[in-house]
Protein backbone atom coordinates (compact mmCIF):
# COMPACT_ATOMS: atom_id res chain seq x y z
CA UNK A 1 0.00 0.00 0.00
CA UNK A 2 1.45 3.32 -0.82
CA UNK A 3 0.42 7.10 -0.34
CA UNK A 4 -0.94 8.69 2.84
CA UNK A 5 -5.13 7.57 1.63
CA UNK A 6 -7.75 6.36 4.11
CA UNK A 7 -6.55 2.75 2.80
CA UNK A 8 -3.00 3.60 4.17
CA UNK A 9 -4.09 5.75 7.59
CA UNK A 10 -6.65 2.62 7.98
CA UNK A 11 -3.94 0.14 7.73
CA UNK A 12 -1.74 1.92 10.27
CA UNK A 13 -4.70 2.60 12.39
CA UNK A 14 -6.04 -1.25 13.18
CA UNK A 15 -2.20 -2.29 13.38
CA UNK A 16 -1.09 0.25 15.77
CA UNK A 17 -3.85 -0.89 17.62
CA UNK A 18 -3.57 -4.65 17.80
CA UNK A 19 0.32 -4.56 17.99
CA UNK A 20 0.02 -2.29 21.28
CA UNK A 21 -2.99 -3.38 22.51
CA UNK A 22 -2.99 -5.79 25.91
CA UNK A 23 -5.25 -7.96 24.68
CA UNK A 24 -4.13 -8.43 20.75
CA UNK A 25 -6.31 -11.30 19.71
CA UNK A 26 -9.65 -9.06 21.16
CA UNK A 27 -8.85 -6.31 19.22
CA UNK A 28 -8.28 -8.36 16.40
CA UNK A 29 -11.70 -10.17 17.00
CA UNK A 30 -13.09 -6.59 17.08
CA UNK A 31 -11.88 -5.15 13.77
CA UNK A 32 -12.63 -8.65 12.07
CA UNK A 33 -16.04 -8.05 13.31
CA UNK A 34 -16.36 -4.29 12.81
CA UNK A 35 -15.53 -5.15 8.92
CA UNK A 36 -18.07 -8.19 8.95
CA UNK A 37 -15.69 -10.69 7.96
CA UNK A 38 -15.51 -14.47 9.06
CA UNK A 39 -12.84 -16.08 10.79
CA UNK A 40 -13.47 -18.54 7.80
CA UNK A 41 -13.07 -15.54 5.22
CA UNK A 42 -10.37 -14.16 6.66
CA UNK A 43 -8.12 -17.62 6.73
CA UNK A 44 -9.13 -18.16 3.47
CA UNK A 45 -7.73 -14.62 2.15
CA UNK A 46 -4.88 -15.47 4.16
CA UNK A 47 -4.27 -19.07 2.94
CA UNK A 48 -4.18 -20.48 6.19
CA UNK A 49 -6.43 -22.72 8.84
CA UNK A 50 -9.57 -20.93 10.48
CA UNK A 51 -7.71 -22.54 14.35
CA UNK A 52 -4.90 -20.64 13.65
CA UNK A 53 -7.26 -17.00 13.32
CA UNK A 54 -9.21 -18.61 16.27
CA UNK A 55 -5.76 -19.61 18.06
CA UNK A 56 -4.99 -15.44 17.92
CA UNK A 57 -8.37 -13.74 19.16
CA UNK A 58 -8.65 -16.52 22.09
CA UNK A 59 -5.12 -16.15 23.24
CA UNK A 60 -3.99 -19.60 22.84
CA UNK A 61 -1.55 -19.14 20.24
CA UNK A 62 1.32 -16.41 20.75
CA UNK A 63 0.72 -12.93 20.10
CA UNK A 64 1.32 -12.25 16.47
CA UNK A 65 4.53 -10.22 15.39
CA UNK A 66 4.38 -7.55 13.36
CA UNK A 67 4.32 -9.71 9.74
CA UNK A 68 1.30 -11.29 10.90
CA UNK A 69 -0.41 -8.27 12.03
CA UNK A 70 0.44 -6.61 8.15
CA UNK A 71 -0.74 -9.88 6.54
CA UNK A 72 -3.87 -9.77 9.04
CA UNK A 73 -4.43 -5.99 8.14
CA UNK A 74 -3.87 -6.39 4.33
CA UNK A 75 -6.22 -9.45 4.37
CA UNK A 76 -9.17 -7.51 5.69
CA UNK A 77 -8.37 -4.08 3.86
CA UNK A 78 -8.37 -6.79 0.66
CA UNK A 79 -11.79 -8.49 1.56
CA UNK A 80 -13.30 -4.95 2.08
CA UNK A 81 -12.12 -3.33 -1.28
CA UNK A 82 -13.48 -6.57 -3.26
CA UNK A 83 -17.15 -5.71 -1.47
CA UNK A 84 -16.99 -2.52 -2.30
CA UNK A 85 -14.83 -0.69 -0.06
CA UNK A 86 -17.34 0.57 2.16
CA UNK A 87 -15.42 0.46 5.50
CA UNK A 88 -12.62 1.87 3.89
CA UNK A 89 -14.93 4.86 2.20
CA UNK A 90 -16.51 5.21 5.91
CA UNK A 91 -12.88 5.84 7.38
CA UNK A 92 -12.00 8.33 4.67
CA UNK A 93 -15.39 10.30 4.96
CA UNK A 94 -15.02 10.73 8.89
CA UNK A 95 -11.03 11.18 7.81
CA UNK A 96 -11.82 14.65 5.82
CA UNK A 97 -13.71 16.06 8.22
CA UNK A 98 -10.98 16.03 10.40
CA UNK A 99 -12.76 13.37 12.94
CA UNK A 100 -11.02 10.37 14.91
CA UNK A 101 -12.92 7.07 13.90
CA UNK A 102 -13.41 6.53 17.79
CA UNK A 103 -15.47 9.97 18.13
CA UNK A 104 -17.24 10.07 14.98
CA UNK A 105 -18.47 6.70 13.48
CA UNK A 106 -19.76 7.20 9.84
CA UNK A 107 -20.43 10.46 8.15
CA UNK A 108 -22.72 10.85 4.89
CA UNK A 109 -24.20 12.83 2.60
CA UNK A 110 -27.01 11.40 0.67
CA UNK A 111 -27.45 11.56 -3.27
CA UNK A 112 -31.07 12.64 -2.67
CA UNK A 113 -33.14 13.40 0.03
CA UNK A 114 -35.01 10.63 1.69
CA UNK A 115 -38.22 10.73 3.90
CA UNK A 116 -37.22 10.74 7.81
CA UNK A 117 -39.86 8.60 8.19
CA UNK A 118 -37.65 5.85 5.77
CA UNK A 119 -34.96 6.14 8.21
CA UNK A 120 -36.72 5.13 11.53
CA UNK A 121 -38.38 2.25 10.03
CA UNK A 122 -34.77 1.09 9.10
CA UNK A 123 -33.07 2.11 12.25
CA UNK A 124 -36.35 0.59 14.38
CA UNK A 125 -36.51 3.67 16.08
CA UNK A 126 -39.30 4.97 17.85
CA UNK A 127 -39.96 8.58 17.44
CA UNK A 128 -40.38 10.70 20.55
CA UNK A 129 -40.83 14.02 19.60
CA UNK A 130 -41.85 15.58 16.01
CA UNK A 131 -40.85 18.28 14.65
CA UNK A 132 -41.73 19.71 10.95
CA UNK A 133 -38.48 17.36 9.81
CA UNK A 134 -39.87 15.29 6.86
CA UNK A 135 -36.45 14.56 4.46
CA UNK A 136 -32.81 14.98 5.29
CA UNK A 137 -29.71 15.22 3.21
CA UNK A 138 -27.22 12.84 5.45
CA UNK A 139 -26.18 11.71 9.02
CA UNK A 140 -23.92 11.78 11.38
CA UNK A 141 -23.18 9.17 13.62
CA UNK A 142 -21.54 10.28 16.73
CA UNK A 143 -19.94 8.34 20.24
CA UNK A 144 -21.80 10.71 22.57
CA UNK A 145 -18.95 10.62 25.69
CA UNK A 146 -16.06 11.39 22.94
CA UNK A 147 -17.50 13.65 21.50
CA UNK A 148 -18.52 15.99 24.33
CA UNK A 149 -15.22 15.72 26.47
CA UNK A 150 -12.94 15.92 23.46
CA UNK A 151 -14.90 18.29 20.74
CA UNK A 152 -15.41 21.94 20.92
CA UNK A 153 -17.81 24.08 19.85
CA UNK A 154 -16.36 24.63 16.54
CA UNK A 155 -15.58 21.15 16.12
CA UNK A 156 -19.91 19.84 17.05
CA UNK A 157 -20.37 22.25 14.04
CA UNK A 158 -18.15 20.07 11.94
CA UNK A 159 -20.61 17.40 12.72
CA UNK A 160 -23.00 18.93 10.08
CA UNK A 161 -20.94 17.87 7.24
CA UNK A 162 -22.52 19.50 4.37
CA UNK A 163 -26.04 20.50 5.93
CA UNK A 164 -28.04 20.46 9.32
CA UNK A 165 -30.93 19.24 7.64
CA UNK A 166 -29.57 15.35 8.47
CA UNK A 167 -29.78 13.28 11.79
CA UNK A 168 -27.22 12.98 14.30
CA UNK A 169 -26.66 9.92 15.51
CA UNK A 170 -25.37 9.95 19.17
CA UNK A 171 -24.44 6.05 20.61
CA UNK A 172 -23.21 5.41 24.10
CA UNK A 173 -26.40 7.17 25.20
CA UNK A 174 -27.45 5.79 28.75
CA UNK A 175 -30.25 8.63 29.02
CA UNK A 176 -29.50 11.19 26.41
CA UNK A 177 -28.75 13.85 29.19
CA UNK A 178 -25.24 14.90 28.25
CA UNK A 179 -26.23 14.85 24.22
CA UNK A 180 -29.39 17.38 25.04
CA UNK A 181 -27.62 19.89 26.89
CA UNK A 182 -24.48 19.74 24.88
CA UNK A 183 -27.31 20.73 21.76
CA UNK A 184 -28.24 23.26 23.32
CA UNK A 185 -24.79 25.01 22.72
CA UNK A 186 -25.43 24.66 18.63
CA UNK A 187 -26.98 27.36 16.80
CA UNK A 188 -29.00 25.95 14.64
CA UNK A 189 -29.57 22.65 15.82
CA UNK A 190 -29.70 19.94 13.87
CA UNK A 191 -32.89 18.99 12.27
CA UNK A 192 -33.19 15.32 13.85
CA UNK A 193 -31.70 13.44 16.64
CA UNK A 194 -31.47 9.82 16.83
CA UNK A 195 -29.97 8.48 20.69
CA UNK A 196 -29.15 4.93 20.24
CA UNK A 197 -28.77 2.05 23.21
CA UNK A 198 -31.84 3.15 25.11
CA UNK A 199 -35.42 2.39 25.07
CA UNK A 200 -38.09 5.01 25.60
CA UNK A 201 -39.14 4.83 29.10
CA UNK A 202 -35.12 4.87 30.02
CA UNK A 203 -34.72 8.89 28.37
CA UNK A 204 -33.92 11.88 30.31
CA UNK A 205 -37.13 13.48 31.77
CA UNK A 206 -36.12 16.71 30.40
CA UNK A 207 -34.86 15.04 26.57
CA UNK A 208 -38.69 15.80 25.18
CA UNK A 209 -38.47 19.34 26.39
CA UNK A 210 -35.37 20.05 24.92
CA UNK A 211 -35.85 18.81 21.73
CA UNK A 212 -39.63 21.19 21.23
CA UNK A 213 -37.93 24.02 22.55
CA UNK A 214 -34.32 23.27 20.13
CA UNK A 215 -36.45 22.16 17.20
CA UNK A 216 -35.38 18.98 16.56
CA UNK A 217 -36.98 15.67 15.43
CA UNK A 218 -36.28 13.16 18.74
CA UNK A 219 -36.12 9.56 18.40
CA UNK A 220 -34.46 6.40 20.10
CA UNK A 221 -33.36 3.36 18.82
CA UNK A 222 -31.58 -0.14 20.29
CA UNK A 223 -30.96 -1.90 17.42
CA UNK A 224 -27.37 -3.73 17.44
CA UNK A 225 -24.58 -0.80 16.58
CA UNK A 226 -22.51 -2.44 13.71
CA UNK A 227 -26.44 -3.47 12.20
CA UNK A 228 -27.47 0.00 12.48
CA UNK A 229 -24.24 1.16 10.68
CA UNK A 230 -24.72 -1.51 7.63
CA UNK A 231 -28.21 -0.35 7.35
CA UNK A 232 -27.03 2.84 7.26
CA UNK A 233 -24.78 2.34 4.21
CA UNK A 234 -27.47 0.88 2.38
CA UNK A 235 -29.50 4.35 2.31
CA UNK A 236 -26.59 5.26 -0.55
Amino acid sequence: MSGRGPKRELAEKIAGEITLSDDPGATLRKWRTDFNISQTDLASELEISSSVISDYESGRRESPGIGVVRRLVNGLLGIDERRGGDRIRQYGRVLSAGFDSDVVHDLREYATSIPLSTLHDDLEATEIVTNNTTHISGHTVIDSIEAITRLSSEEFFRLYGQSTNRVLVFTNVTRGEGVGIALRVLNPTPNAVILHGLEEDELWDHARELARIDGYDLAVTNVDLEEMLERLAALE
